[in-house]
């Protein structure tokens, strides 16, 4: 009915702040600004939409650092300064005041050589977006990247539900000190409240041992990753490791494929080896015979009763959410399942 699409279109008066600026921050800015009009064609799933409706009126992405220091890809950045363009009634918002006061002299520094040619870039496209005063857009919805502002606390609306949800985010002013690619925020005592119906933290990840890998040296505190030579954990174990607890939490989808790559590299060279000898440690406690390899797994999970899911059956899970009955356009790539016990019953 024309009632239900344009509860559908409606856009919320909600403010979101989300704490941050990596890629992740920038793409959850975005899904939020388009809604469910601007994702009808990707793989977003019908439950999600149904909650976007038609987008969040207002985004905060705040950053302790300045725009040179910022986390995000130039590719990220230019999806938000294509939105108005695009026709999601959205404008991205940077403030040249922020700009200016994140570019010292060290920051200056950082963008000289080849290894500053994206930062050279990202900034570029900053300054030609970048607007001097902050008056309102003419659209419903606004993008507010924000730079040198550190979150100090939270604080609840008395005027809602008793007090007992989130109102406001209180800021402090940052200014950059320290050499190139060495800058840390520190704080002005200058304060900003934001308000805020939603908090959404994207600051990153650290990685943290297991119990008992400090003891056995297998951990580097300082990068917060697990000790390892190619994805091999150093020392004398059967033991590998694969994405940002390999490497730590850099890179995109394409960078965990090459790692990845990288670390079948090491567990194969590890199964042609001597050191392949370790697996006889392993050996089932009935006396049979251990097998390398994929057929030695599937034996291992039949015999500890682990329900795994093969490739073919993945593939099976694959097709049924590219059936076309189940999608609502005939662009959209797949309708996603969303619970295990529904991807089983699939495969079963």
């Amino acid at each position: 009915s024309s009632s239900s699409s344009s509860d559908e279109e409606r856009v919320s008066p909600a403010r979101v702040v989300v704490i941050g600026q990596g890629n992740v921050a920038l793409d959850v800015a975005r899904v939020l600004a388009k809604g469910k009009s601007g994702l009808i064609d990707t793989d977003t799933p019908n439950s999600v939409l149904g909650v976007l409706q038609g987008g969040a009126a207002h985004v905060s992405v705040v950053g302790r650092r300045g725009h040179v220091q910022g986390a995000f890809t130039i590719k990220e950045l230019r999806e938000l300064t294509k939105l108005k363009k695009e026709g999601h009634d959205a404008t991205l918002i940077v403030r040249k005041e922020e700009l200016d006061l994140g570019m010292t002299e060290s920051s200056a520094a950082e963008l000289k050589g080849a290894t500053g040619r994206p930062k050279t870039r990202i900034n570029k496209l900053l300054q030609d977006s970048a607007v001097i005063d902050d008056k309102t857009p003419d659209t419903a919805k606004q993008i507010d990247l924000r730079f040198l502002m550190n979150p100090i606390r939270m604080e609840p609306d008395d005027t809602k539900n008793n007090g007992d949800r989130i109102g406001y985010v209180v800021f402090e002013r940052t200014k950059l000190e320290g050499e190139p690619h060495q800058q840390k925020p520190v704080g002005t005592s200058e304060m900003e409240t934001i308000p805020a119906d939603l908090v959404l933290v994207s600051i990153g990840y650290r990685g943290m041992p297991l119990a008992g890998m400090e003891e056995l040296e297998l951990f580097d505190n300082q990068k917060g990753v697990v000790a390892n030579d190619h994805g091999k954990v150093v020392g004398e174990n059967n033991l590998f490791v694969a994405g940002w607890i390999k490497r730590g939490p850099t890179g995109i989808i394409g960078t965990n494929i090459a790692d990845a790559k990288d670390t079948v590299g090491s567990v194969l060279r590890f199964i042609d080896s001597d050191s392949a000898q370790l697996l006889e440690t392993q050996q089932p406690a009935d006396g049979s015979k251990m097998t390398k390899g994929r057929v030695g797994l599937a034996e291992y999970l039949q015999r500890e009763d682990v329900e795994a899911v093969d490739w073919h059956q993945f593939l099976k899970i694959e097709a049924a959410e590219s059936d076309r009955s189940r999608l609502r356009s005939d662009v959209q790539p797949r309708e996603k399942i969303l619970t295990v016990k529904e991807m089983l019953d699939v495969v079963s």
